[in-house]
C-alpha cells in the first residue's frame, strides 16, 4: 500500500519502520497494546501464536503491553531483534495523533530485561576486530556494566575467548563477515551466535580513541590499560557505540574497562569445555553433571555468575592463586563465621543488574527496595570480615562500601508492599511526603462520599442493586439494571445503554470525580517525582555500589569454596612452578557428589616434565579410564582457580592450557565425520601444547582401520613425548596394547591400566589404576554387560579364540604392531647410538609413522 493511501499513525509507523534495522520487528505501542504490521505481523503471529487479522486491508497483530515480560523471550529466542516505539505523551493531552519514537532496539546482546536474562549468567556483547595479524575481542554484558577486551596472536585463543563468554552476540565490520570466513579470521563457535555488522568507520583506530576518552571522561587512555592496544581500541568502542545507539541513551553505568592479558590465565579451547563439562553438560539439561553444579554453592546470582567465570578462566599466576587458596582456607577453618557470612550473603540482591538498571531507566520500586535492603546488610558483612587478617579478606573489606544514608532513605520512602510498575502508585511509605498524605487524604475521603452517594440514592430510588463505579472512559457512573429501569430519577443521564443495564451521571457526581481524581492524579505525579529523586540519589552512588557488588561476589565465591571444603573433605594443593603434577588419593569432584550408596574409588597421578612425563593407560571399557583422566584435568582447574581439592595431596605445577581428546561425534554441520573430527582436535593439540600444557587422550584413531588408527596414535604418541616445543604432561588411554612398547623405548612414558578381577566367566572393574600394562580389552564381557543376545556373545568367543590362537596372540594386529615396533627402533638406531637416557632435539626428531 502507497504511503498516500495510510493513514497519519500509519504514516508514522511506516517512519519509525524506516529507522530501524530491516531484520527487526517494531513494536509500535497503540493506547494499551503493542501492535505489529504488514511483514512484521506476519512473522511476529507465527512465532508468538498470535491472530492475524486485518486492519483496511493490511495484516496485523498484537498484544497487551503488560505482556511484553512474557513475549519478547519468544521473539529473541527466535533469533529476532525487536524495536519498541512507545508513545511519548497521553493520548488524553495530544493535539492530532500521538507523539511516538523508537525508545530502544533490543539485539541478543543488548537485552536488559529481567524476564530474559538468567541470574546466573552474564550476557555478553561482542566485538571482534583485526588489524594485520593481531585479533582483539571486547566483551559487555550491559545488564551488569562488565568491559572486557583481549588481545590475540593467532585464531585458536580467540576461539577459546569466544566459547568461554558464550557470548549472544558479536559485532564486525560491514563488509568483513565473507572475507573472514574465507581468510579464517572467524573462529568457529558452538551455539547460537548472532554476527552483526557495524559501520566499519566505528572501529577505526582514532575515532575508536576518541570515544573511549569521551564515555570515560579522561584525557589518556594509559590509566585504563589500553596503551598498548591495537585491534582491541576498535573493538571496545565499537560495544560502547552499539549499545548506546541501541538503547538509545548513555550508559554511563560502564565505568571501567578491564584489559585482561591471556598469559595470566590458563587457556580452555571450547573442545575441553565440552569435554570436561564444566559448566554445561554434553548431554541433556542437568547441571549438577558438571564442575559448576558441583562446586556452586553461592548464596547470590553475581557470586554464581563469577564462580562460572573462575571455572571457565583458571589463574596462571601463582602468588594470585595462593592469595585465593588463603582466603577459602582461613573461612573453612572458622566453621562459625563462614556459616554467619552465608546467611548474611544470602540478603544480598543483585546489586550488579540493579545498578544497570537504575542507570538504565529501567528500574522499578522494588528494584529500589532490593537495593536498600542489600546496602543495610554490608556494614554487618564488613564486620564479619574484620577478625581475618588475610590479605584477600582484608581486601574485600576495605573495598566494601555501605551507604548507610541512601540505605536509611529508601527504607523510609518505600512501603513494604510495592507494585510491579511505578504508574499503579502505592509505592511511597506514609508520613514520609506531607503533601503526599494530605492529596492521599482527599482521595480517600472522595471514595467514602461516593460511598454514601451510592447508599444514598439506593434510598431515594428504591433499587436496592444500584451501583456507583468507574471505568478510564467514563470516570464515575450510576449502573442500573433493565429491570429497574422504570425507577430511574429524571435528574439522571443517561451515558450508555448495555444489554443488561444502562448507564448515567449526576451533576453531583461529577463535580465529586473532579475533586477525587483530581487528587488521585497529583498524589500518583507526585510519587513519581519522589521515586526519581530516590533514584537519582542512588544514581550518585553508582560507583561505591558497583565495586562494593563486585567484592560481595567475590567473598560468595570464597566462601562457595570454603563450605565444599570442609564438607567433602577437600585439602589445599601445593601450587608450584615446577612440571609436576602429583595427586595422592585423587577423586573426582562430580562423580562423587552423584554416586548414591556407593563410595569413589580414590586414584594417584604422577606427571612430570621429566621420567614420568606420559602415562599410557590400558584397560577395558567402562573400567573408569575415561572418568580417571577427566578427573585429572578437573582437580587441575580446581586448584588453579583457588580451590581446595578432593584428594589426600596433591601438588600442581602451573598448567598453562588443557587439551583433551576424549571421544567424538559427527559434526554434520561443518560435512565432518567422527573421524575427521577427532583428527582435527589432534591436530589442534600437536600444534598448540606446549612443555607447561595437560593433554588428556582417550582413544586416538578409532576411527579409521585398525593399521591406520595404530599408526596414527602411535606416532601422536611418540610427537607428544620427544617433540622440544611439546614434551607435555599426557594422559594417553587406549586400546591398542601394541602402544605399551613405547615405556620400554621412552624414558618418560610409563604403562598404567585398569585392575580387573576375574571370577570364573565374569569380571569386576576395582576402577583402582595400577602400574603395568594390560593385554585384554574385556570386549566380549562389556558387550555382554551392555545386553547383546546370548547367542551373540557366544559366536563372539568363539570368533575371538580362533584369531587368537591362528596368530599368537593378536593376528595380524599384532603383526603390524611388531612391525611398526622394529621400524621404531631402525628409525632411531640410524639417528644416533645414544643411551635411552638421552632426549631427542626437535633437530633430530623426524620420524613419522604416517
Amino acid at each position: 500500500m502507497a504511503d498516500g493511501k495510510l493513514t497519519p499513525m500509519m504514516q508514522q509507523y511506516r517512519a519509525a519502520k524506516a529507522e530501524i534495522p530491516e531484520d527487526a520487528i517494531l513494536l509500535f505501542r497503540l493506547g494499551d497494546f503493542y501492535e505489529m504490521f504488514f511483514e512484521d505481523a506476519v512473522k511476529a503471529s507465527a512465532i508468538m501464536e498470535l491472530t492475524l487479522t486485518r486492519r483496511q486491508g493490511y495484516p496485523m497483530c498484537g498484544f497487551p503491553w503488560h505482556a511484553l515480560d512474557s513475549q519478547l523471550p519468544r521473539l529473541l529466542n527466535a533469533g529476532v531483534k525487536v524495536a519498541i516505539a512507545e508513545q511519548l505523551e497521553d493520548p488524553k493531552l495530544a493535539k492530532g495523533i500521538v507523539k511516538r519514537a523508537i525508545t530502544r532496539i533490543i539485539t541478543p546482546g543488548t537485552v536488559i530485561d529481567s524476564s530474559v536474562l538468567k541470574p546466573q549468567l552474564n550476557n555478553f556483547l561482542t566485538a571482534l576486530n583485526w588489524e594485520k595479524k593481531r585479533c582483539a575481542l571486547a566483551s559487555l554484558d550491559i545488564s551488569t556494566g562488565e568491559f572486557n577486551v583481549t588481545e590475540f596472536d593467532n585464531i585458536a585463543a580467540l576461539s577459546s575467548e569466544l566459547a568461554r563468554l558464550s557470548a549472544s552476540e558479536c559485532l564486525i565490520p560491514s563488509g568483513k563477515l565473507e572475507k573472514w570466513q574465507q581468510e579464517d579470521k572467524l573462529p568457529s563457535v558452538r551455539g547460537k551466535l548472532m554476527f552483526t555488522e557495524v559501520d566499519e568507520w566505528v572501529f577505526a583506530r582514532d575515532i575508536a580513541q576518541d570515544a573511549l576518552l569521551r564515555h570515560f571522561n579522561v584525557l589518556s587512555l594509559d590509566g585504563l590499560g589500553c596503551r598498548d592496544l591495537t585491534a582491541g581500541l576498535g573493538a571496545a568502542a565499537a560495544v560502547l557505540h552499539y549499545a548506546a545507539e541501541n538503547l538509545r541513551q548513555e550508559i554511563g553505568h560502564i565505568n571501567l574497562l578491564k584489559v585482561c592479558k591471556i598469559g595470566n590465565f590458563m587457556e580452555l579451547d571450547s573442545i575441553s569445555l565440552r569435554n570436561l563439562e564444566l559448566v554445561e553438560p554434553m548431554y541433556g539439561s542437568d547441571k549438577s553433571v558438571t564442575l559448576l553444579g558441583a562446586l556452586d554453592k553461592t548464596s547470590t546470582p553475581m557470586g554464581s555468575r563469577l564462580l562460572r567465570e573462575w571455572i571457565l578462566r583458571p589463574l596462571y599466576e601463582k602468588n594470585e592463586i595462593l592469595r585465593r587458596l588463603d582466603a577459602v582456607e582461613a573461612l573453612r577453618d572458622d566453621a562459625l563465621t563462614l556459616s554467619e557470612i552465608v546467611e548474611t550473603l544470602g540478603v544480598v540482591r543483585d546489586l550488579e543488574r540493579i545498578t544497570g538498571r537504575l542507570n538504565l531507566g529501567s528500574a522499578n520500586a522494588r528494584d529500589l527496595a532490593a537495593l536498600g535492603i542489600s546496602l543495610e546488610i554490608l556494614p554487618g558483612i564488613k564486620a564479619l570480615l574484620e577478625e581475618f587478617d588475610v590479605p584477600m579478606l582484608q581486601e574485600i573489606e576495605n573495598l566494601i562500601l555501605p551507604q548507610p544514608e541512601l540505605a536509611a532513605e529508601i527504607k523510609n520512602a518505600l512501603n513494604d508492599e510495592l507494585p510491579l510498575t511505578i504508574s499503579e502508585g502505592g509505592i511511597i511509605r506514609a508520613g514520609y511526603n506531607a503533601d503526599l498524605d494530605e492529596l492521599r487524604s482527599a482521595a480517600s475521603e472522595g471514595k467514602g462520599w461516593l460511598a454514601n452517594i451510592q447508599s444514598r440514592e439506593q434510598e431515594r430510588t428504591g433499587i436496592k442493586s444500584l451501583k456507583v463505579k468507574y471505568n478510564n472512559v467514563f470516570g464515575y457512573y450510576i449502573e442500573v439494571s433493565k429491570a429497574n429501569l422504570p425507577l430511574v430519577p429524571e435528574d439522571y443521564v443517561r451515558k450508555q445503554t448495555l444489554v443488561n443495564a444502562e448507564r448515567f451521571i449526576t451533576p453531583e457526581l461529577k463535580e465529586l470525580e473532579n475533586k477525587i481524581l483530581g487528587a488521585e492524579e497529583k498524589a500518583k505525579a507526585l510519587e513519581l517525582e519522589l521515586f526519581q529523586q530516590l533514584r537519582n540519589m542512588a544514581l550518585q552512588r553508582t560507583l561505591e555500589i558497583q565495586n562494593s557488588a563486585r567484592e560481595i561476589a567475590v567473598l560468595d565465591v570464597i566462601a562457595s569454596l570454603a563450605e565444599c571444603a570442609r564438607e567433602r573433605r577437600y585439602i589445599r594443593p601445593v601450587i608450584s612452578e615446577d612440571k609436576i603434577l602429583s595427586i595422592t588419593g585423587g577423586r573426582h569432584p562430580v562423580l562423587e557428589l552423584n554416586m548414591a550408596g556407593e563410595n569413589f574409588v580414590p586414584n594417584d597421578c604422577l606427571l612430570d616434565g621429566d621420567c614420568n612425563r606420559m602415562m599410557l593407560i590400558t584397560g577395558p571399557n567402562m573400567a573408569g579410564k575415561s572418568t580417571y583422566i577427566r578427573q585429572t584435568a578437573l582437580l587441575c582447574i580446581m586448584a588453579q582457580i583457588g580451590s581446595f581439592i578432593p584428594a589426600e595431596a596433591a601438588e600442581v605445577g602451573l598448567v598453562d592450557r588443557i587439551f583433551t581428546r576424549v571421544g567424538a561425534a559427527d559434526d554434520l554441520a561443518r560435512g565432518q565425520s567422527t573421524f575427521m573430527v577427532e583428527m582435527v582436535e589432534t591436530a589442534n593439540i600437536l600444534n598448540y601444547a606446549t612443555p607447561r600444557s595437560l593433554v588428556i587422550l582417550d582413544e586416538i584413531g578409532r576411527g579409521t582401520s585398525t593399521f591406520d588408527g595404530l599408526s596414527i596414535a602411535w606416532a601422536v604418541a611418540e610427537y607428544l613425548h620427544d617433540d622440544a616445543h611439546c614434551r607435555c604432561r599426557t594422559q594417553f588411554a587406549t586400546h591398542y596394547h601394541e602402544l605399551t612398547a613405547l615405556a620400554s623405548e621412552k624414558r618418560g612414558v610409563n604403562n598404567y591400566n585398569i585392575a580387573v578381577r576375574e571370577y570364573g566367566d565374569k569380571i569386576i572393574f576395582l576402577r583402582q589404576i595400577v602400574p603395568g600394562a594390560t593385554d585384554r580389552s574385556y570386549g566380549i564381557h562389556v558387550a555382554q554387560l551392555a545386553g547383546l543376545p546370548q547367542g551373540v556373545i557366544a559366536r563372539a568367543g568363539e570368533i575371538l579364540n580362533t584369531l587368537e590362537s591362528s596368530s599368537g596372540r593378536g593376528g595380524k594386529e599384532g603383526i603390524a604392531a611388531s612391525n611398526l615396533y622394529d621400524l621404531g627402533r631402525r628409525q632411531r638406531n640410524k639417528k644416533s647410538s645414544a643411551e635411552k637416557n638421552s632426549e631427542p632435539s626437535d633437530d633430530n626428531y623426524q620420524m613419522r609413522l604416517f
